[in-house]
């Protein structure tokens, strides 16, 4: 963590740090001592993790880092001498818990993983009902499977991923919500043939724009798992919708076009065919 002063009272004149004498104090405690001229810090009692970047004086900044196990609630005075000028500033510490995520970007996170699971159960009802052949039989079983591993990540993941503060627990929760999407991706191909009547043109657009939004949300959740307040939040939520989007497409271009563009069994067992030989 960080105390910052005000740089009002460092305005500096001088480009030599050894003409500075930074002293830190905790209620009348000396907790860190910069002597210039000597090029000496001395640490006071339980702050053994204080210091301060010395070459940012000459910046007019005197700024005391220290471990957040080390740093206590009250007041510090920052006291700055540069040659003969002089000045002191007191700075309150407070601690507040902040959110990870806002309210509504959490109920965005947990929504559409949510929507995509509906979705794909829907592409799969409509697969189980309208092609009963016993070429479909092990695709049916494949993506079964499929499902239930993308309905219990994401059951863990809302578990998880609670709304609050930053923690392991809400990360996990995260990447439980997100990194399972790469399944859409990947049996995309498998999904959609033989017999379903989506031209592999439109599969390949469908699978291509699936993984852009996989990517994208994959990075937002990497720019977020770094830091304790999610500033990226809007990235990964972007992923997300376009992963979803793909899902509604592809279920809408199964029912409305699937009937006029039938494949042929044969043709059909030579796609799952090359497919399977493929991977």
């Amino acid at each position: 963590m960080q105390l910052s002063p005000s740089h009002a009272t460092l305005i500096t004149q001088s480009d030599d740090t050894r003409e500075f004498f930074v002293k830190w104090k905790f209620n009348e405690n000396v907790i860190f001592n910069f002597d210039g001229p000597r090029n000496k810090s001395t640490l006071g009692s339980g702050f053994s993790s204080a210091k301060i970047n010395i070459p940012e004086l000459l910046k007019g900044s005197g700024s005391l880092h220290m471990d957040k196990d080390d740093a206590k609630l009250g007041n510090y005075t920052c006291e700055v001498t540069e040659l003969s000028r002089e000045g002191e500033t007191v700075v309150e510490l407070k601690y507040h818990s902040v959110s990870w995520f806002s309210s509504n970007e959490c109920t965005l996170i947990v929504t559409f993983p949510i929507v995509t699971v509906f979705l794909f159960w829907g592409q799969l009802c409509f697969i189980m009902f309208k092609y009963r052949s016993n070429l479909m039989g092990k695709k049916i079983i494949i993506l079964s499977v499929e499902g239930l591993v993308l309905i219990i990540t994401v059951i863990f993941g809302v578990l998880f991923f609670t709304p609050g503060k930053y923690s392991k627990r809400r990360v996990c929760g995260l990447h439980f919500l997100v990194s399972p999407s790469v399944i859409l991706v990947l049996l995309q191909f498998y999904r959609f043939t033989p017999g379903i009547g989506i031209t592999t043109y439109v599969i390949g657009i469908l699978s291509s724009i699936q993984l852009v939004g996989y990517i994208i949300a994959i990075i937002g959740l990497y720019l977020c798992i770094s830091v304790c307040i999610a500033v990226h939040g809007y990235l990964l939520i972007s992923g997300l919708i376009i992963i979803a989007l793909v899902e509604l497409l592809g279920l809408v271009y199964m029912i409305f076009m699937g009937k006029s563009i039938i494949i042929p069994w044969r043709v059909a067992l030579l796609y799952q065919s090359l497919y399977l030989s493929f991977f």
